[in-house]
Order: structure tokens, then sequence, then C-alpha cells
């Protein structure tokens, strides 16, 4: 089953070879022409080192998550619109932060404290100084933000600071004073200035320690970053690359194909191979009849008989006698699902293989709608099946054909109530008669679903030949008129598979043979021969006006 399946999926590539061809080589050659045509993009690279200032604890789990944190906030930092619009203003660029934003990429390098900063540019010298712009700027930035923590406590204690320096120096004035005035008095008075510059002094020894251990702490607890590699500018463009565009485009453009192969393929309900009848119908196929090709005439097995479609028919004809070992097949019923998926056709060329294996066969035209057999054997009857039922002599109405043991019954004037008269008792006691003069009756009818003339006829006969165009015939509609059939009791033998594509295909299995001169000559003989008899058997026939319906392709 799973060869089936592999073998399968071989064939629908097969079938869209071109497509999966020259999608993929038609992306290729866009994308390469785009590529060449596009303007050069370099790309220069920055590498910031963070440094975080390590707590008491250096194995601390914490501090590991805050140090990966850190980093992943900085790489958001650097390309947000404040970094961006000082670099633009500093470097007097056109572009807005938006833009500029868009060819800047931050990159955290893993398990190290780098970052890395690629910016892009049409001009490589460009591109490098941006990159180490934007970087100097983060770190300016960076740099401020961390000192504006404790930028207000150090700028009041340098205001104290500033304020002891002061009255230090004006109460050192005064002394100086008094010292020179030398009298009893004042000693008393500089007694008290000395004390009170000694407070003075030890505040302005504390307040400055102060200052310096907060200055110490705010240099210990702050994360620093730094330029660690300037950017240089780049020697080759990062893109565009028009083979590497191209060759990704191409693979693309093969899945793109293969993909859609696939979905035609899925969306695709009609009946295309065996398999397919078989999954479908529970039904198996006698034959797959190849598409013709050329103008001749239709009944291929009378003029072409070394022809793979006249092979066709006669592989449909064995296979209807090993569908039918234990209940011989005397009288089968060919018909389709649907108009114009070439019935008349088969039933004609199917009569003509039988005959040809040396059995007697009567072709019954009982398609009473449009009727085809006289056309296919271009013979002009003036009766035929309803002219036979109304006098009850059916050899009266038989025509020789140019197919030796094969006699043709015409459908005859068009009746005005088909269905009835092929229900009807003097119907079925035809078909016992035509038995008797023949060894197996090939009757042509109308299709299933559009009319009820084929299922009435359906239970008189020993046989149902089922005709299915390959790739046209819609599995609903399939199964539509095997189960109607069925219910009418009709003994559904097989399916025909008709104008199935030609070699290569997968539909069918084409078998090769060889002729030599001599065969193929006599085989030429032989065709010019039976041309000669058709050509003289329809000058005996009589001649009748066209009737509506005899230009249609069933």
């Amino acid at each position: 089953m799973e060869e089936v399946e592999l073998r399968r999926y071989w064939w629908i590539l097969r079938k869209w070879l071109i497509l999966v061809l020259l999608l993929p080589i038609a992306c290729g050659v866009v994308a390469y022409v785009i590529s060449i045509r596009s303007t050069p993009v370099y790309s220069a690279s920055a590498t910031l080192l963070v440094y975080r200032t390590p707590s008491g604890d250096i194995t601390d789990y914490n501090a590991i998550v805050t140090s990966e944190r850190l980093a992943r906030t900085y790489s958001t930092m650097i390309p947000r619109r404040p970094v961006l619009e000082a670099v633009i203003q500093q470097m007097g660029l056109n572009d807005s932060a938006a833009s500029l934003a868009k060819r800047v990429r931050v990159t955290l390098i893993q398990d190290t404290q780098l970052i890395q900063l690629d910016v892009e540019d049409a001009d490589p010298q460009r591109a490098a100084d941006l990159a180490n712009a934007i970087a100097e700027e983060f770190i300016r930035q960076n740099s401020a933000l961390q000192e504006a923590r404790f930028a207000e406590s150090l700028e009041n204690i340098k205001a104290q600071i500033g304020e002891l320096s002061v009255l230090m120096q004006e109460t050192q004035r005064q002394l100086k004073r008094l010292k020179e005035a030398g009298s009893q008095a004042d000693q008393t008075e500089m007694a008290r200035l000395e004390s009170i510059l000694a407070g003075y002094r030890t505040t302005y020894s504390e307040l400055v320690q102060t200052y310096e251990k907060m200055r110490l702490s705010a240099a210990q607890t702050m994360d620093s970053v730094t330029l660690f590699e300037r950017a240089q500018p780049p020697t080759s463009p990062v893109r565009p690359k028009p083979l590497n565009t191209a060759a990704v485009a191409a693979t693309a453009g093969l899945v793109a194909a293969i993909a859609l192969a696939f979905l035609v393929e899925y969306l695709d309900d009609t009946i295309k191979t065996p398999d397919e009848v078989r999954d479908s119908l529970g039904l198996g196929t006698l034959g797959t009849i190849p598409s013709m090709n050329g103008s001749g005439g239709e009944l291929i097995v009378v003029d072409d008989p070394s022809s793979l479609i006249t092979e066709a028919f006669r592989k449909v004809r064995t296979n209807l006698w090993f569908a039918s070992v234990d209940h011989p097949l005397h009288t089968i019923m060919v018909t389709s699902p649907s108009p114009v998926e070439g019935k008349s056709f088969i039933a004609a060329n199917l009569a003509a293989a039988i005959a040809q294996s040396g059995k007697k066969v009567i072709l019954v035209d009982a398609d009473l709608r449009r009727p085809r057999q006289h056309r296919l054997f271009q013979v002009r009857p003036q009766s035929g099946l309803t002219q036979s039922l109304l006098d009850g002599n059916l050899q009266a109405h038989l025509l020789e054909s140019p197919v030796e043991n094969l006699m043709l019954l015409p459908a005859g004037p068009l009746p005005p109530n088909p269905t009835e008269l092929l229900a009807s008792q003097r119907m079925a006691d035809a078909l016992e008669e035509l038995g008797r003069l023949a060894d197996v009756v090939v009757m042509d009818t109308v299709p299933v679903l559009p009319l009820a003339d084929s299922l009435v006829l359906a239970p008189k006969v020993d046989g149902v030949v089922l005709v299915m165009e390959a790739g046209k015939t819609r599995q609903a509609a399939a199964r539509q008129a095997a189960e109607s059939l069925a219910h009418a009791g009709a003994n559904l033998v097989g399916a025909v598979l008709n104008k199935t594509p030609g070699r290569g295909s997968g539909y069918y299995y084409y078998y090769y043979y060889y002729y030599d001169d001599t065969y193929y000559n006599g085989n030429g003989q032989r065709r010019k021969e039976r041309r000669r008899r058709r050509k003289e058997h329809r000058s005996s026939s009589i001649s009748l006006p066209m009737r509506p319906g005899d230009d249609q392709t069933q």
C-alpha cells in the first residue's frame, strides 16, 4: 500500500512537471534580476561590554538573573528614540528615529557580557560612524542616568561643606582681629570663637568623609558600559547577494509548485486512475482507453488494428470474459454517468473487438434520445430498433457492418416515449431474440443521471459497463450512477476509463509490439480492404436527413 502511495505521489509530480520546473526557475531569475539592480547595503558592527558591579556574594543566583536582565534591558534601550535622536542631531542626518531604528539591530552574545550593535547603510563609512556614534551616545546617557541617582544627595552635602567653609573662614577672621587687638577683655570672646571653630572643623571633617563615602558607594553600585570594539567600515555588502537570493527564491518556488500541485490534486474530485475507481465506487476497471491523437476515424479497432488503443479494447474484451466466468455475458449494456464521456465510442469499438475474436455480435443503438452509432458506422438507415419493436421483425432491420461477424441495429426514428418503449415487454422479447441471433449483444444506451432509459433497461441485460472519462467524470456523479444502477437491479461488471492521457502519464501501462515490414504491410492492405467494404456498404444504404442530436459527441 505504501508503494502505491509513493507511486501516486511520483505520478502527481510527473503530471505537474512543467510547473515544478518552470516556477522555481522563474522565481530564481526574477529574484536574481531584482537583486543585481538593488542598492548595496553594508553593515558595520560595534561591540559593547556591560560591567555589573558584583555584590558581596558573587555566586548569588539573584545577581546572575539581574545581570541577564540588565543586558536585555540595555539591548532594548540602545535602539530607542532618546539615543537615536541625539545621534541624528550630532551627525546632521535627515532620517527620523523610526527609520534609523529599522536599520539598527542589537544582539546579545550568549553566555557573555557583550552586546553586538549592527547598523546598516548604503555607505560603508557612514554605517561604521553610525554604529560608533550610537554606542558612544548610549554610554553617555547611561552614565548620566547612573549618576543621577546620587547627584541630589551629593549636591546637598557639597552645599553644606561650602557653608561650613564660609563660617570657618569668618570665625578665623574674627579670631585674628581679636588677637591683634590684644586686650584682656577679648580673651573670653576668643575662647568662645575657638570653641565654635573647633566644632565647625569637626562637622566639616564629618561632611567630607560622608561625601567621599557616598561617591565611593555610587561608584561601586553603578553599572558601566564601555565600547569594547569600535566599528570598522565593511568591505563587502550584506545584501543583495544575487546567487544566494536566487537560490532561496528558487527553493521557495519549488516548494510552492509542489504544494500547489498537491493542492490542486487534492481539490480535484474527478476520477483519473483505476485506483480512484476502486476507492470511490468499489468497482474494478476493465481497462483504460488512451486519448485518440490525429484526425482518423473513431472506429479505431477497424481502421488501425495494431494501435495501442486497439490493444486497450482487446484488454477490455478479455477482462469482460474473466469478469463473467461463472455467468457468461450474452447481453452487455454500455452507459455512462453523464453525457459526452465516450460511451458510444466505447460501445462501437468494444463490439468490433469482440467480433474480431470470432464471436457473432449485434451492436444495438438503444440511445433513443441522441443516437450516434449510425454516424460512427456512416450509415443512414430508415428504420432500426424502434421500428423493429413495432413490427416485431428484428432481422429485417439488422445492417451489415464493415467488421466481420458484427451486425448493427440502429436506433431508428426517435419515439416520443423512449423510457416506456425500453421498459415494455416487447423490448424484453427483442433482447431474447437478439440473444438467439448472436453470441454477444452490445447495447449503447443513454447516460444514467439525466434520464431513466438506462435504468429500466439495466435489469434486462446480463451485465452493465460504466464508462467514465478520465479527469472529467466527478466522483460524486460516478457514485450516484453506480448506486442508481445497483438499485435498479443491474449487474455492474466493471468500469472503462476513457480518454486517459498518453505515454508516461501513469494512467495506462503501454505494451510495445514490434511488427516487421511484412506484417505492417499486410495490415495496411487489410485496412484498405476494410475501408473499401465500408464505402460499398455506405453506398448501398438508404440515406436519411440528419436528425437532431446527430452532431453530438456522446
